[in-house]
């Protein structure tokens, strides 16, 4: 029988992965998380979650918000480059309703997708050889 769950494989586990998203990755970011990815050779996203105490005391509502990314992640992971990623919660996101929540994770979903090419449609026609001036 299959679950729906998140497979083993597809979470981040040891203290090295987290360790190394810590220090090169790239970066995004909004009102409520903030994540941290960068390139893997496994072929698949893997996601890893820090909520701290410092979000919420209630252990609660540190659960509500993890299961909440779990299932967003479980849903799109299949869309997602072979990225590791790390969400971390900000402290705002201990009073905000779920669906607003899913609404902002979702926006980092597709920022990941924007920034990473060949992943979704190009920022620029490849005949374009045009700058932004500032």
């Amino acid at each position: 029988m299959s679950t729906a769950g998140l497979p083993r494989d597809a979470r981040l586990r040891r203290p090295g992965d987290f360790a190394a998203l810590r220090t090169s990755s790239g970066r995004a970011g909004g009102r409520c998380f903030h994540m941290r990815y960068r390139d893997n050779e496994l072929g698949h996203a893997r996601l890893g979650l820090a909520i701290s105490k410092r979000v919420s005391k209630r252990a609660v509502e540190r659960n509500r918000i993890k299961r909440l990314l779990r299932e967003s992640f479980r849903r799109i992971r299949h869309q997602l480059p072979a990225v590791d990623l790390m969400v971390m919660a900000r402290e705002q996101a201990a009073g905000v309703p779920g669906s607003q929540l899913l609404v902002e994770i979702d926006g980092l979903w597709k920022k990941l997708l924007a920034d990473r090419p060949g992943t979704s449609e190009p920022l620029k026609r490849a005949d374009d050889t045009s700058t932004i001036v500032r």
